[in-house]
């Protein structure tokens, strides 16, 4: 599943981890890509380290990738951070999160790296959160992404916000490597954003050709202001279909 969980906050503006939980344990998901992250970041999100509390609730492994690092109100307390997190039913065997291009005055994004076994199948889970107003920018993001994946020959699946429409050159870009698991397995326009009324779909979730996709829907949710898009997906060798 990749979700863009909007710090915790829903459609009511309500701070919830427990809504996004909720929504996880019901679509039974086995991988979580997330984005829009705090660690300890501020008071709308009650300086929480919301990777930590969602893997605690769900009993999951979790790396987290922080994009934005600033230092604490106090000396002493945590690093405030902002960012991704990738949440796994399985151990987590590595990870890295990688700085992708930045434009003078843009956020940082990132490429953020996990490393997990699936009955014997080493996969690469990736999680990216794309600049949302520049698409040259995210052209560029794309093209990086694509060169990384490229760069490991594991099974790899990219899950993210990647603020573009299907028809978008950066996701032209990225699906020259890559299968789209909602054309492959999905029914419908398969909108995500916004949550209340959908219109358009930037939640992707992206296979290298040796996986195979059984299934994609989007679910439905109240806990953010986008709707987290669900895939389950069967690794080469794995001998039985993995939730994502």
């Amino acid at each position: 599943m990749s979700f863009n969980i909007h710090h915790g906050a829903g459609v009511d503006g309500r701070l919830d981890l427990r809504r996004i939980a909720d929504v996880v344990k019901t679509a039974r998901v086995d991988v979580l890509a997330l984005q829009e992250v705090d660690r300890h970041w501020s008071e709308r999100s009650e300086f929480v380290d919301q990777a930590a509390w969602l893997a605690d609730a769900l009993d999951m492994h979790a790396v987290y990738g922080a994009n934005l690092d600033r230092d604490p109100v106090e000396a002493g307390q945590p690093r405030r951070q902002y960012g991704t997190a990738i949440l796994s039913a399985v151990p987590i065997l590595d990870s890295e999160n990688i700085s992708l291009p930045k434009y003078e005055g843009h956020e940082q994004r990132g490429l953020l790296r996990a490393r997990i076994v699936v009955r014997g199948t080493v996969a690469q889970i990736y999680n990216t959160h794309l600049q949302h107003n520049d698409a040259a920018e995210r052209l560029e993001q794309a093209q990086a992404i694509k060169q990384l994946i490229a760069e490991r020959d594991e099974p790899a699946i990219l899950l993210g916000d990647l603020n573009a429409l299907p028809d978008a050159p950066e996701i032209r870009t990225l699906l020259e490597g890559l299968v789209d698991t909602w054309e492959a397995g999905g029914s419908g326009e398969g909108w995500t954003y916004p949550s209340q009324a959908p219109d358009r779909r930037i939640d992707y979730i992206l296979t290298s050709a040796d996986i195979g996709t059984r299934s994609a829907t989007v679910v439905t949710s109240d806990g953010s202001d986008h709707l987290p898009v669900r895939a389950e997906v069967l690794l080469p060798g794995a001998g039985g279909g993995q939730r994502s």
